[in-house]
């Protein structure tokens, strides 16, 4: 159930601990071009730094949910910022590059209970009226740490080595354990604990996945995921070079900019499924502008516009699909298991495409992508079958018995 009154300083607590966790895979891409330098004999193997993250996040994304509903989801919050913040001062003495890929993959666990755990909390403390900003404000975590590490953290590489990144992440990481600690303990009992064993962990994975409501967000994260980060990393060759940087700086701030404001406003007036689709929709629309006029600098904002709906209103649709923090815990770590999955197949498949069909290859996979988006708006909603799959429970409600809670 959703709180009377929602504590918005906590609520930016948590999504301080959500930048993070962010930070866990930006503190790596910030300094990746110093790392050789450090490891010299390491070639490719050096990627797997940055990557190893992401590989845990799709092997145990829906685990995390489960583990961390058995856990209890303050514990499992404070234990995972506190062996961040050990992992952190740990890398800042530069291991050898084993011992360093080791605790990216321990680092990868901490990461999941965090995006697991926290936008979870958020959820059980915000009021109904407030849920749609303080998950629309969650979803940014990503964008934000990535842009405030391209500010502070590549400047502090610069000046005091890679190493100083490591440590700065690791004191931010205790600081927001300790302050955490004591606002958490407040809270009010999060109810009985779940029944754990390895062989409810394998049962459960599959029940996810065959429950639209626990399923629905995760596999519209996928798309998204998929699209964003690929789209952002081969777009730039085709931009004037005189736009270029302006343009790449402006599509994750104006993300951003729209999710807080016209996605908020619209979750205040109709469901959070809703928003994804209409995010969806929009997508397939520049995605065709790109097509007709390549490059296009207000296609590309259209693009970041459209795709900032689907970023904030994921995570409000988790908590109108799901009514009990189990599980919106278990439909979290199946958003953390597509996204990274998104995030990692993405770009590949897209710099693919691009060798196969060229240019073309980006409208069409980003268009291609969005077309489910639009299933009911294009009115093929009213065809569900009654036992709703999870693909067309967030992307069409024409059927009432996909309708959420």
């Amino acid at each position: 159930m959703a709180a009377k009154q929602t504590s918005f300083a906590l609520v930016l607590a948590l999504w301080a601990a959500g930048l993070g966790a962010a930070a866990q895979y930006g503190k790596v891409s910030v300094i990746f071009d110093m790392l050789p330098g450090v490891y010299p004999a390491a070639g490719a193997s050096l990627g797997f730094a940055v990557s190893l993250v992401g590989f845990v996040g799709i092997l145990l994304g829906v685990v995390a949910g489960l583990v961390v509903a058995r856990v209890r989801y303050r514990r499992a919050l404070l234990m995972a910022l506190w062996l961040g913040a050990v992992l952190s001062l740990f890398q800042s003495l530069l291991p050898p590059l084993p011992l360093l890929l080791v605790s990216r993959v321990i680092e990868g666990a901490s990461h999941l209970a965090i995006v697991v755990a926290a936008p979870t909390l958020i959820a059980q403390i915000s009021a109904e009226k407030d849920r749609g900003f303080t998950l629309t404000l969650w979803g940014t975590f990503f964008g934000v740490a990535f842009a405030v590490l391209a500010v502070l953290g590549r400047p502090l590489a610069l000046s005091y080595g890679p190493q100083a990144v490591f440590a700065a992440h690791g004191a931010y990481m205790a600081g927001c354990a300790l302050y955490l600690s004591s606002r958490l303990r407040r809270l009010p009992d999060e109810g009985p604990q779940p029944v754990f064993s390895l062989l409810r962990v394998l049962r459960d994975h599959v029940a996810i996945y065959r429950s639209p409501r626990q399923s629905a967000a995760g596999l519209g994260w996928l798309f998204y995921t998929f699209s964003f980060v690929s789209i952002l990393t081969v777009l730039p060759p085709y931009l004037d070079p005189g736009l270029r940087g302006w343009i790449m700086g402006a599509m994750p701030l104006v993300s951003i900019a729209v999710s807080m404001t016209a996605g908020v406003a619209l979750l205040r007036r109709i469901a959070a499924v809703r928003v994804v689709e209409l995010g969806f929709a929009g997508s397939l629309a520049a995605a065709l502008w790109l097509w007709a006029s390549p490059g296009a600098p207000l296609a590309c904002l259209a693009l970041a516009a459209a795709m900032g709906l689907i970023q904030g209103a994921s995570f409000a649709a988790v908590a109108q699909l799901n009514d009990t923090a189990a599980s919106q815990a278990r439909a979290n770590g199946a958003m953390a298991q597509m996204g990274n999955l998104g995030n990692t197949i993405g770009t590949p498949v897209m710099a693919a495409g691009l060798i196969w069909l060229g240019y073309a290859a980006l409208p069409v996979l980003a268009g291609a992508l969005s077309w489910p988006g639009c299933w009911s708006t294009c009115g093929w909603g009213s065809a569900a079958p009654p036992e709703c799959s999870s693909l067309v429970l967030i992307l069409s409600l024409e059927n009432p018995a996909c309708a959420p809670m």
